[in-house]
């Protein structure tokens, strides 16, 4: 498929033959939900923790004697039962992360890809190089696509256009080699270089199978 390529003022100037596989795949929602649901898992800290019996302050003391009061039997004032004791299967550290298969990773990138380029929210982008840090520009080029909530996709080196973007609060840099589901569904608005498309294309190119080609053809 052949897309145009524009500049910061949204004029086009040239084009560019895309990957079909990879800018136009089949949309699996249903691979969306698994990847975007491991990577918030993968971002929970797991630091969360209650004290136990053993945590709390406290005497190990009998708080009273085991019959003839009239009261439940008890063997320390630290017990889940009092106030200010230890507390009954609460939450502890643990690692919430996991990983789902590789393949299926990609198969839900070139998804939200190839979403993004039907929705023609993908906009390949030229000359978006800007010689100072001003966050006032990376508004206006914005602006001129209409996009208000926006994912910025490029090489880790044009820093420039990353501190730019920082202060914009619907707005992200993302490099190229950092590019994944979450947050290309999280923005309205996908930009990616010119440049960067041959590296996501190598990372991401996969060859039809026997029925998608049928399909296509027929």
């Amino acid at each position: 498929m052949k897309v145009a390529i524009v500049n910061t003022e949204n004029k086009k100037v040239g084009e560019l033959e895309l990957d079909d596989s990879v800018f136009a795949a089949k949309v699996r929602p249903n691979l969306f939900w698994e990847v975007v649901r491991m990577q918030l898992a993968n971002r929970r800290a797991g630091t969360s923790k209650t004290k136990t019996t053993h945590d709390v302050a406290g005497s190990n003391k009998k708080p009273y004697k085991q019959k003839g009061t009239g009261r439940a039997r008890a063997g320390q004032k630290r017990s889940m039962v009092f106030r200010g004791g230890g507390t009954v299967h609460g939450p502890q550290p643990r690692d919430h992360s996991y990983e789902i298969p590789k393949k299926a990773m990609k198969v839900a990138l070139r998804s939200a890809l190839s979403l993004r380029s039907s929705e023609q929210k993908l906009h390949v982008i030229k000359g978006w190089t800007p010689s100072a840090t001003k966050t006032k520009d990376a508004a206006k080029v914005l602006q001129a696509f209409q996009a208000e909530k926006a994912l910025i996709v490029d090489k880790a080196e044009n820093e420039k256009l990353h501190l730019s973007v920082r202060n914009l609060p619907k707005a992200k840099f993302l490099a190229v080699e950092a590019l994944n589901v979450y947050d290309i569904l999280k923005y309205d608005h996908l930009f990616i270089a010119a440049d960067a498309i041959p590296g996501i294309t190598e990372r991401l190119h996969t060859v039809p199978s026997r029925s998608e080609r049928a399909a296509k053809e027929g």
